[in-house]
């Protein structure tokens, strides 16, 4: 058996009536999409921004070793109508901030990024392997 729920109707067409409208828009929050892709030589972190320029991008190495990405943007739109002398401003604000840990295997000098039609992608170089040295001998039987 399934429990059932009671609504009420009338409740939620108020507040659907009083707060979904053009004066009161609904706010929207959503995180831009990550990808990490590995190779042989590299990782790749890509993250979509549409719209966004390298100068709303903040990416940096914190004091633990760990890539901490930053997306800031402010828009500011003014439209004026010279006949009702009519100023209207509409403000917008994005900002995202993220931190991901980084492998052992990457070698943080050599990390890069740049912004193309609307992804940041960073790459993150791995550590060449180390070889070591092979000691080979004979073993005396005693």
């Amino acid at each position: 058996m399934l429990p059932m729920m009671r609504t009420n109707t009338w409740l939620p067409s108020v507040f659907n009536d009083l707060f979904d409208t053009d004066f009161m828009p609904r706010a929207k929050a959503t995180a831009p999409a990550i990808n990490v892709i590995e190779s042989e030589k590299d990782y790749k972190v890509e993250l979509a921004a549409p719209g966004m320029k390298k100068e709303d991008f903040d990416v940096q190495i914190n004091d633990e070793g760990n890539l901490h990405i930053k997306l800031e943007q402010k828009n500011e739109k003014k439209e004026e109508d010279k006949n009702a002398h009519y100023l209207r401003r509409e403000f917008s604000y994005t900002k995202f901030e993220q931190t991901l840990i980084l492998p052992d295997d990457v070698e943080k000098d050599k990390i890069a990024a740049h912004v193309e039609h609307g992804v940041l992608t960073i790459d993150l170089p791995k550590l060449a392997p180390k070889e070591e040295p092979k000691i080979g001998r004979k073993v005396e039987i005693a």
